[in-house]
């Protein structure tokens, strides 16, 4: 059974960490670009200060964080924070090995959409390398829609990765 939680805990905490590690190392292990991309976006250092701040920038009102637990082992993650009033940026969607092709990853994103809405943002955006090509199916599956890149992009990384879109304003409850 998977369940998607709001992380309230230190080790629901931890275990998102954990998980973002394994996104990045994921990241580094796709091909030379990727890997250079990931090195110029997050270095080391910088990921881990990101990984510190993680329950203050990924908060609501202004973000959430949300962990997927298969029977008792954390195995995916996802968050989001404001980019600008009213638009929300998702990051580190990441399921585990164990646990690709059961779901995680569809689930992860729907609880996310579902707190974004929550919170009265009007857009998500977000960004995949596109290498990813599972994660682009199930971002467009999911009603997103490609777009141009909303904010500067380092040279290195031109090309070689696909925004998304989602307005959540024309399926909000009244």
């Amino acid at each position: 059974m998977l369940n998607i939680i709001e992380p309230r805990t230190p080790d629901h905490f931890d275990a998102v960490r954990r998980l973002c590690w394994e996104y990045r190392d994921f990241l580094l292990m796709l091909d030379e670009r990727s890997r250079s991309i990931v090195r110029t976006f997050y270095p080391r250092e910088k990921y881990a200060r990101l990984m510190t701040a993680i329950e203050a920038e990924h908060s609501p009102p202004n973000g959430g964080t949300c962990l997927a637990i298969k029977g008792d082992q954390p195995v995916g993650c996802g968050m989001f924070h404001t980019i600008e009033p009213g638009v929300a940026e998702i990051k580190r969607v990441f399921v585990a090995d164990t646990a690709r092709g059961t779901g995680a990853g569809f689930a992860i994103m729907q609880y996310l959409i579902k707190q974004c809405r929550d919170l009265g943002f009007d857009y998500i955006r977000m960004d995949t390398g596109k290498p990813l090509e599972a994660a682009t199916r199930l971002y467009l599956s999911m009603g997103f829609r490609l777009r141009d890149a909303y904010s500067e992009i380092p040279e290195i990384a031109d090309g070689h990765l696909l925004f998304f879109e989602m307005d959540l304003r024309s399926n909000r409850p009244d």
